[in-house]
């Protein structure tokens, strides 16, 4: 899972790797990128937090273990139905980032010369 960054692409493989190990490399990934909405990669990350707190947190020495514990790990969530409880407002925002945010002039009703 990917954001849009201009590296995070199949072709970044073909600097660092010969061609054909660059292809077999690509061979074994699936890409998915998020929508650029930020909101969406914060959601994966979460999920994928969660995944590795509640599911991947000892060593497992099969790939078929692993998938049946991600699988009943996915099922089991997915019926919990859970929610993302977003605790950092839009207020929050424009404090901490206030850089970031236009700020609004006020302006008076005098004339200037």
């Amino acid at each position: 899972m990917l954001d849009h960054l201009n590296t995070h692409n199949p072709a970044g493989f073909y600097q660092f790797f010969p061609p054909d190990q660059a292809q077999a490399y690509l061979d074994r990934f699936e890409f998915h990128y998020v929508p650029k909405n930020g909101s969406w990669l914060n959601m994966a990350e979460i999920e994928l937090g969660v995944l590795k707190r509640e599911c991947l947190d000892r060593r497992i020495y099969h790939a078929a273990t692993s998938d049946r514990r991600v699988a009943a790990w996915q099922e089991h969530r997915n019926a919990a139905d859970r929610l993302i409880d977003w605790q950092f407002t839009t207020d929050d925002a424009r404090i901490k980032l206030h850089q970031l945010y236009p700020v609004e002039l006020e302006t008076d009703s005098q004339e200037y010369s």
